[in-house]
Parts: C-alpha cells; sequence; structure tokens
C-alpha cells in the first residue's frame, strides 16, 4: 500500500497548494505566480516521491505509462484510484478553508477548470490535449533509458510551470484529471458540469504523448525500459 498512499499523499498536495495557490492568492500572484506555485511543487514532489512511485500523481501521467510499458494494468489501477481520492481529498480541504476557515475564494469556483469566457469547447479540448501531451511526453523521455537524467524533476516541473502559463488564461489548466475533478465537485455548477472536457482531454493528450515517445525511442528494447521514475530512485 505504500505506492497507493504516496500516490495519494502526492496528487493531495499538488490540489491543496498548487491549485490553492490560485484560490488564496491569484489576485496577487497572478498567473506567473499560479504557474510558478504548480511546477515547484511538482518539482519537490518528483523528489519526495519518486522514488516510491515516480511522482505521476496525474491519471493522464499513469495512462502515458501504462501505454509505454513502464507499469502494469494493477498497478495503473492503483495509481488512479490513488490519484482521484487526493484530488478530492485536497479540494475538499480547499472547501474548508473557503467556509470554516474563512478565507476568500479569488477563484469564485476553487480553482475549478472552465471554458467559455476566453476559449470555446473545441479550443478547450484542442489546447488541453496539446498541454497534456507535452506533459506526458516530457515526463516519459526523461525518465526513459534512454533520456534519464538527474534533473529529470526540475525538466517536468517547468514543463508543468510553462503549460500553466500558456493554458491559465484558457481554461485555468488542466492536464490532470485528478486535479480537475475534486475542484469541480465542490464548486458544482458549469465546472461540474463540464469537467468531462478536463478529464477526457487530458486522457487524450496522455495516450498521444505515450505514442509519440514510444516511436521517437522506438530502437530501445523493452528491456532498457526504466520505470516511469526519477533516475536517482531506479534500480536499473
Amino acid at each position: 500500500m505504500r505506492e497507493f498512499w504516496a500516490e495519494l499523499l502526492g496528487t493531495f498536495i499538488l490540489v491543496f497548494f498548487a491549485v490553492g495557490s490560485a484560490v488564496y492568492g491569484i489576485e496577487t500572484i497572478g498567473f506567473v505566480g499560479v504557474a510558478l506555485a504548480f511546477g515547484l511543487v511538482l518539482l519537490a514532489l518528483a523528489y519526495a516521491v519518486g522514488p516510491i512511485t515516480g511522482c505521476h500523481v496525474n491519471p493522464a501521467v499513469t495512462l502515458g505509462a501504462l501505454l509505454a510499458k513502464r507499469v502494469d494494468a494493477a498497478t495503473a489501477g492503483k495509481y488512479w484510484s490513488a490519484q482521484f481520492i487526493g484530488g478530492i481529498a485536497g479540494a475538499a480541504m480547499l472547501k474548508f478553508m473557503t467556509t470554516a476557515g474563512d478565507v476568500t475564494d479569488q477563484t469564485g469556483v476553487l480553482g475549478a477548470n472552465d471554458y467559455g469566457a476566453t476559449v470555446n469547447l473545441g479550443g478547450a479540448i484542442v489546447i488541453e490535449i496539446l498541454m497534456t501531451f507535452l506533459l506526458v511526453f516530457t515526463v516519459l523521455a526523461v525518465t526513459s533509458k534512454r533520456g534519464q537524467t538527474p534533473l529529470a524533476g526540475a525538466a517536468i516541473g517547468l514543463v508543468l510551470a510553462m503549460v500553466h502559463l500558456v493554458g491559465i488564461p484558457l481554461t485555468g489548466t488542466s492536464v490532470n484529471p485528478a486535479r480537475s475533478l475534486g475542484p469541480a465537485l465542490f464548486a458544482g455548477g458549469e465546472p461540474l458540469a463540464h469537467v468531462w472536457v478536463f478529464i477526457l482531454a487530458p486522457l487524450v493528450g496522455g495516450i498521444l504523448g505515450a505514442v509519440v515517445q514510444t516511436l521517437m525511442y522506438a530502437h530501445q528494447s523493452e528491456g532498457e525500459a526504466v520505470e516511469a521514475q526519477l533516475p536517482a530512485s531506479s534500480e536499473d
């Protein structure tokens, strides 16, 4: 169960602290500050949780790892359940802070993702697929046998910050179904009605990321592949 709890805790931390940076402070730190919060939280988690699970903390990353044969179906199922529970728990804590904790929700929707203000449904789907593709491709590439590097965590954190810089003004940036579902459940209304976009599109992006990474590294034998975790944790 260690892997289950690591993914649950990691996703909880990502939602509570990174989404929380928008809920508590987007009016002060702005889009750039929130993007950096996401990147820095994931960077820290990559080195803290990476040695245990590879620090997926994202169902789209786990799907990509499954398709790239980095994890088996049973492990993927365990990670997915932990990630969604962790995302919901993180959002529940944000809800508590904005109600019983009397903290102002500066997003008005508990940091939930949505579309319509600056991009339509089609645009939201396209941008979420492309951003998640980039994230998953990067994760798989820098944790592969050929591409692994001690700076993998930094690369992953930086790419998450970058996609948030692009996506926050458009959809709030999901690229992570667990990050999207939790806040939407507590926000209700349109964010909840539209949450399917931020579950489906990132999963499609994860599939594309895995396909492209596998094709680009196709000359590697399966025996050369490492589990989707940081190089420092690899036992190969």
